[in-house]
């Protein structure tokens, strides 16, 4: 028998980033009440974590360390450790709970798979970079708390969120505002993205639709090129589209982490698709005509 109260609780980890702060309200808008995970429940005792965790209908982990910028050995620790310490502490609280959560959604990133094959979740054609491991060794940790816990597993695959209240967008287009927009080494490189509110959506239709299970890709069915989202950009704010930054400079300035604008990966949505969810924003034209008005 559950011991669920009649408020329905949902543990989050990572509420400070753009993505959760926006599921939090997003979550308490529909009903739920929102516990968050926060560090001094990560470097506490486990029985706390536990304790916060028991009883909630769901647990969604977004937690890790930002991985736009300059990538050197000790932020690529950084970003390695924060993903698989978090998601390894929430499977082990969960293994203390007696009242367990029926779901886990764990974040990962399209990042996992190479730059040469055309993926959907079936895929297992995966990237040998930095990402490509931090990646797969995400997964794994969050992987082992269906095995002994009967609990529902969703991975959700993100690609680049795109939303004006945080994230990667207002970056993307500050220097197209300023008329210094350019495209990215070649240029040909895909760039996988999603709106902000489909990435909401598609949270809700995995936490409510209960046959809903293991890896799901969140980006937008269209796929583009670093270029044709350059054009586009420039086109919807009337600046001007003249500059290229060569991939030397891109290593110059980001090191290794340059791979995350030169490598894109060409990811489709094919289960979200298969079971009609509705992608509010499924071109890039439908979202930078809200984005690019606000």
């Amino acid at each position: 028998m559950s011991l669920k109260g009649e408020i329905n609780k949902i543990a989050l980890s990572g509420a400070t980033g753009f993505i959760g702060t926006q599921l939090c309200q997003f979550l308490e808008y529909n009903g739920y009440q929102v516990e968050l995970i926060t560090r001094a429940h990560l470097k506490g005792p486990i029985e706390g974590l536990s304790k916060l965790i028991n009883g909630c209908e769901a647990v969604i982990n977004l937690a890790g360390a930002p991985i736009s910028r300059r990538w050197t050995e000790k932020v690529k620790g950084q970003i390695l450790y924060s993903r698989l310490n978090v998601t390894r502490k929430i499977v082990e609280a969960i293994d203390g709970t007696i009242d367990k959560p029926n779901l886990v959604i764990s974040a990962s990133a399209v990042g996992i798979y190479d730059s040469y094959e055309v993926h959907d979740e079936f895929s297992t054609n995966y990237a040998n970079d930095f990402l490509g491991e931090v990646c797969k060794k995400w997964e794994a940790e969050a992987f082992k708390v269906g095995k002994s816990n009967g609990v529902r597993l969703c991975i959700a695959r993100l690609g680049v969120v795109l939303g004006n209240g945080g994230g990667a967008f207002p970056k993307l287009i500050r220097p197209f505002k300023m008329g210094l927009g350019a495209t990215l080494g070649d240029g040909h490189q895909v760039f996988p993205f999603i709106h902000i509110n489909d990435v909401l959506s598609g949270f809700w239709y995995l936490l409510k639709r209960e046959a809903s299970g293991g890896i799901y890709n969140f980006v937008a069915p269209e796929m583009v090129s670093n270029k044709e989202m350059s054009t586009a950009i420039a086109e919807k704010l009337r600046k001007p589209l003249w500059l290229k930054m060569p991939e030397f400079m891109l290593k110059l300035m980001f090191g290794e982490g340059a791979q995350m604008l030169l490598n894109g990966q060409k990811v489709i949505p094919k289960r979200m698709l298969k079971d009609d969810f509705h992608f509010a924003f499924p071109t890039l034209e439908s979202a930078l005509n809200v984005l690019c008005k606000k």
